[in-house]
């Protein structure tokens, strides 16, 4: 596993408590008994997160698991209010989804960069003396205290955000054509699992344009309950825009890899079925030109509602059309 992709992380937090309000009475040169003057409290800091494209995975919050914002100060004489405590800003990734730990409930989710939300509100300040004052009670001695903090679990989840995922079993081909369409530079071999985790490539296109495409994990046979890693990757293509499903050229039964990829996916979430999807067959290189030929008119017959590409990421072949039908199919 890439020690350096983090993407499911545990933080407890707490917000600052509020500061006690002022018990102050006036006391000056020529007023001895000068009334109340005691100040509110500040508040305590809030907890908050932010969304930073620059980051693209939850790496820095790994040794991080306790987070506290600074305590209101006190309020003081002449009715001044204290200073508020400090906030504690969690910056995330975008993509970032935020869940309470206890009750799995989506708290929030980030998905853009500058993206502001407070986790936990900091406690308000206690109020000063001089709130007290009445007709009956003209020196009151005390004062509020400051509201407490407030504390939780919050569990952070990231979904990959990319305009394209690549879909397949392991060993599919996706790091090699991701190497060979952008500058990742994916670890790549011929067993299965050498992708354990996500990667990302930004793909240049026509006239200084480029999309982000995304190596997710390959997928098994089961991956839905948990097989596996079968969540954990799954979670990262609910936020490809298009997904594009990969399948070897000498494999024997294409359709059939696509639909066991297709049914992995719905059992999952059924909504991935309502984005744009097409099948790459890869690896074409491998089979002899006749062959090919059969191939396409047999998935056309079995095949006939999906956008088909038939590619090479070795020889190149069929890679630029691929990048010219996946612009055309996020801008439709």
């Amino acid at each position: 596993m890439n020690a350096n992709f983090i993407d499911y992380i545990k933080v407890y937090c707490r917000s600052g408590k509020g500061g006690a309000g002022s018990t102050h009475l006036r006391r000056e040169k020529f007023i001895p008994k000068g009334g109340p003057d005691g100040g509110d409290g500040g508040r305590g800091g809030h907890i908050i997160i932010k969304g930073n494209s620059q980051l693209w995975t939850l790496l820095h919050l790994r040794y991080t698991r306790h987070l506290s914002a600074e305590a209101g100060k006190p309020g003081g004489r002449q009715r001044s209010t204290g200073a508020s405590g400090k906030d504690v800003t969690i910056e995330v990734p975008l993509g970032t989804v935020v869940k309470d730990a206890d009750t799995q409930e989506v708290v929030t989710e980030v998905t853009k960069d500058g993206e502001q939300h407070v986790l936990l509100t900091g406690g308000k300040g206690g109020r000063g003396n001089v709130h007290f004052k009445s007709s009956t009670r003209q020196t009151p001695r005390y004062a509020q205290p400051g509201e407490s903090g407030r504390d939780s679990s919050f569990i952070m989840e990231l979904k990959v955000l990319a305009d394209v995922g690549l879909v397949g079993f392991p060993n599919a081909g996706k790091s090699t054509l991701l190497s060979v369409v952008s500058a990742a530079k994916p670890e790549i071999a011929d067993y299965p699992f050498t992708t354990l985790v996500p990667n990302l490539g930004m793909v240049p296109y026509r006239d200084s344009r480029s999309f982000v495409m995304a190596d997710i994990p390959g997928i098994i046979e089961g991956a839905h309950k948990g097989k596996g890693l079968g969540h954990r990757f799954l979670r990262h293509i609910e936020r490809n825009a298009l997904l594009l499903f990969m399948v070897p050229a000498d494999k024997e039964e294409i359709e059939q890899e696509y639909r066991i990829l297709l049914n992995e996916l719905e059992a999952y979430n059924p909504e991935l079925l309502d984005k744009q999807r097409m099948l790459a067959v890869t690896k074409c290189d491998l089979i002899p030109d006749d062959d090919l030929n059969v191939l396409k008119k047999k998935l056309d017959t079995s095949l006939p509602d999906v956008s088909k590409s038939y590619i090479s990421a070795h020889t190149t072949m069929g890679i630029e059309s691929l990048k010219d039908r996946l612009w055309q199919m996020m801008n439709e």
